[in-house]
């Protein structure tokens, strides 16, 4: 190989290089001497870099170096994001942590508001939540359960392990007014039935001490979800 040739093949390894996207024949062409051979000369650089851990490629007549296909899997980076569910998310994951197996319909009917798909999406992306399989009646709706991967997440040992109403009070996660104004109001309504109220909070604090329904439990999840760190 020439000093000239020797030059000009490293000319073309420079401008490459240094190119923030692939470069056409005609761009490199341009600062060689008029008359030089481009083509030959990639095909030439092409060959050095063969073996090499990046190679030069051409890409719809453009050239670029890339790493070696082999390497791929090597290099691969996972990196971590954290996001926070939303309260729908949340409100969701409980529904469904206590009444399960349960219908799209009978979680609305808990929350009493619609639940819009990406909901239920967010939660089966994370692992949280899996279709169990279809009710027997009219429709076949699908039914949806916690998995696995929810209980080790919470440090949960079984399902019968989730947190209850007094257990998250004690723990100070739980304001009694968030519950009853979530998912324990309706709760609270039945119990109280046709009782005068007075506006006592003390009175409404006893009534809620007495509840032992799935809303106030579910409030006690929520509550619970709501402190633990953002899920990756």
């Amino acid at each position: 190989m020439t000093d000239d040739r020797f030059q000009q093949i490293r000319v073309l390894e420079a401008m490459i290089f240094a190119a923030p996207e692939p470069v056409p024949e005609t761009g490199l062409a341009g600062r060689l001497p008029e008359g030089t051979d481009v083509t030959d000369l990639l095909q030439e650089l092409s060959g050095l870099y063969a073996n090499r851990g990046v190679n030069l490629v051409r890409l719809d007549g453009k050239w670029a170096f890339r790493t070696a296909p082999d390497l791929g899997s090597r290099l691969q980076i996972e990196q971590r994001v954290s996001r926070k569910l939303s309260r729908a998310a949340l409100e969701t994951l409980a529904v469904i942590a206590y009444h399960q197996p349960v219908t799209r319909a009978e979680i609305e009917e808990v929350r009493g508001v619609a639940l819009s798909k990406g909901t239920l999406d967010t939660l089966l992306e994370i692992g949280w939540v899996r279709p169990k399989g279809r009710r027997r009646t009219p429709g076949r709706p699908v039914t949806w359960v916690t998995t696995d991967s929810f209980l080790d997440n919470f440090g949960l040992e079984s399902l019968d392990a989730l947190p209850g109403v007094e257990e998250l009070k004690a723990a100070g996660l739980l304001d009694v007014r968030s519950a009853i104004s979530s998912l324990g109001a309706q709760a609270l309504a039945d119990t109280a039935g046709t009782a005068n109220h007075d506006g006592d909070d003390s009175a409404d604090e006893e009534r809620l001490d007495e509840l032992t329904t799935d809303e106030l439990d579910e409030a006690a999840l929520v509550a619970m979800l709501g402190e633990l760190p953002d899920e990756d």
